[in-house]
């Protein structure tokens, strides 16, 4: 009978996505996957967090934590994305960013895997479609149009706003603070709008992917919308996303796409291109 091949995994970052992915895998619920490691800024209250898993994993800093797995999940601030995606791939590991607004600023990564066997595989987050607008990128897409709508909440303190002085504290109806590229939104917006990253990855770069950004009183979800014209068809794609209860700049279902995303680098049947 066949085995399923196994890999262990580290986790950079013990927050609402790190923490639930870490039960998730203790709990044996993504086969051929083992938690080794994480790091955490405060290692007492990782080991705190983490007291009701089955197996402890190493609580580390980050530059010890690239040398403890095959597989390297980043869910950590934007800042020291650097300080855990280069170790990853100069070490030849498989690297799930969620950080992907900070990829669009480190793209030479992508160049160096090819040369250290390194793989990098961007989960789709919060997004719906990616196997669509990859699909249609073989092909020729026009336009590619990303509108993010969010409670004020899950935007406050993004650098967009704090450097062009827009107060949406007390907002009584929608405001847009934002139109412009994927690249100019992943910097305006680096813990908010991963999304644009990816979905400029996935289809037509991140200058010519067109980002919107509402802050919108009226709503309790983050809602992202796509837009694409191809010449295999258009598309449009509504996904409205569960804040995270500990952190409301991003969705429940990110940690779920990172679990998806592990699943399939052991399971025998993929579904999706």
């Amino acid at each position: 009978m066949g085995r399923i091949e196994e890999y262990t995994l580290a986790i950079a970052g013990l927050g609402a996505i790190g923490l639930r992915v870490a039960e998730a895998v203790d709990r044996g619920e993504v086969p051929g996957i083992r938690l080794t490691a994480v790091s955490a800024s405060d290692h007492g209250r990782a080991q705190r967090r983490l007291a009701g898993l089955s197996r402890m994993p190493a609580v580390v800093t980050l530059g010890e934590l690239v040398g403890l797995a095959d597989i390297i999940v980043e869910c950590a601030p934007a800042k020291v994305f650097a300080e855990v995606a280069g170790p990853a791939v100069e070490q030849g590991r498989i690297l799930i960013p969620l950080s992907v607004a900070a990829l669009l600023d480190h793209m030479d990564l992508v160049e160096r895997a090819k040369l250290t066997g390194a793989r990098i595989i961007v989960p789709t987050g919060a997004l719906i479609g990616l196997d669509t607008v990859r699909a249609m990128a073989e092909g020729e897409i026009s336009r590619v149009v990303l509108e993010t709508r969010k409670p004020p909440g899950g935007l406050a303190g993004a650098p967009h706003l704090v450097e062009n002085n827009i107060d949406i504290s007390d907002l009584s109806a929608p405001l847009r603070v934002f139109h412009g590229t994927a690249r100019e939104a992943a910097r305006g917006f680096p813990a908010n709008v991963n999304v644009a990253a990816a979905l400029a990855l996935a289809g037509i770069g991140p200058d010519r992917t067109e980002v919107t950004v509402w802050a919108d009183p009226a709503v309790d979800r983050n809602i992202q919308t796509v837009t694409i014209t191809s010449d295999a068809g258009d598309a449009t794609m509504t996904m409205r996303n569960i804040p995270s209860a500990s952190n409301p700049k991003t969705g429940r279902i990110v940690a779920q796409s990172v679990l998806a995303t592990l699943r399939r680098l052991t399971a025998t049947l993929t579904v999706g291109s």
